[in-house]
C-alpha cells in the first residue's frame, strides 16, 4: 500500500471514529451522577416558632433563556434543601415560612449569570407577620456555548458556588433581622445535668491526717 492510499484510509477511519468518541462522551456526561447537596453539617438556626413551612412553589422563570432547569441539581430545589437542613422550630407557638423568590441561571455572552433570592417570614399563630429576613446572592462563571457536553458540569459548579455564598448570607440575614426570634439555647440541645459524685473518705485520709510537729529543743 502506498503512502497516499494509507493516508486516505486513515482519514476515513478518523471520520468514522470521531462521531463515536463524541457520542460516548455525550453518553458519559448524561449518565454522570451528581450528588444531592446536604447542609445538615452546618450550624442549625433555631427559631422560637412551633413549626416551619417551606414554600414548594418553584418561582416562574423571569427570562426565557433561563437554564436553571438544565442543572443536575436545580437551584430552587437546593435552596429548599438548605431550609430543611438548617432551620429548626423550637418554640410553642407561631410559624415561619421559607420562600424561594428567585433561582435563575441565564447566559451572558461567554458567561453564565446565576441569581438566588429567598425570604423567611415569621408570623403569630393567627397568621400576622411579625418578622422578616431576605437574602440574595449572584455569581458568574465562564461558559463555552460550543461545548454542550460541559454544560451540566458548569451549571452544577455554578449552583454549588452560589449555595456556598447563600448559606453564609442567609445565616447573616436571619441573625441580623430575626435575632429576637432566635433560640440561643435550643431546648432540643439542653445539656444533661451534672451529678455530684460522693468522695470516698479513704481517698482523702492521707491528706486529712495531721503531720506531728517535733518539739523544739
Amino acid at each position: 500500500m502506498n503512502i497516499h492510499a494509507w493516508t486516505r484510509r486513515a482519514a476515513v477511519c478518523a471520520c468514522l471514529v470521531t462521531p463515536l468518541i463524541l457520542a460516548a462522551c455525550s453518553s458519559d456526561e448524561a449518565a454522570r451522577n451528581y450528588p444531592k447537596p446536604n447542609y445538615s453539617y452546618l450550624t442549625k438556626l433555631h427559631l422560637n416558632v412551633a413549626n416551619i413551612e417551606i414554600d414548594d412553589r418553584t418561582p416562574p422563570a423571569r427570562d426565557n433563556r433561563d437554564m436553571a432547569i438544565l442543572a443536575p441539581n436545580k437551584p430552587a430545589d437546593v435552596l429548599r434543601t438548605m431550609a430543611r437542613d438548617r432551620l429548626l422550630g423550637d418554640g410553642s407557638s407561631g410559624q415561619a415560612v421559607f420562600k424561594v423568590d428567585e433561582a435563575s441561571i441565564v447566559p451572558d455572552h461567554d458567561k453564565l449569570k446565576g441569581s438566588l433570592a429567598v425570604q423567611l417570614e415569621v408570623a403569630t399563630s393567627d397568621g400576622s407577620k411579625t418578622g422578616y429576613a431576605e437574602a440574595r446572592v449572584s455569581r458568574t462563571i465562564d461558559y463555552d456555548n460550543d461545548a454542550p457536553n460541559a454544560t451540566r458540569a458548569t451549571l452544577d459548579q455554578l449552583v454549588n458556588q452560589m449555595m456556598t455564598d447563600m448559606n453564609v448570607e442567609f445565616e447573616f440575614q436571619v441573625r441580623k433581622s430575626l435575632h429576637a426570634y432566635m433560640q440561643t439555647t435550643p431546648t432540643s440541645a439542653a445539656p444533661a445535668p451534672v451529678v455530684a459524685q460522693p468522695v470516698q473518705s479513704e481517698t482523702l485520709a492521707p491528706f486529712l491526717t495531721p503531720t506531728p510537729i517535733p518539739p523544739k529543743p
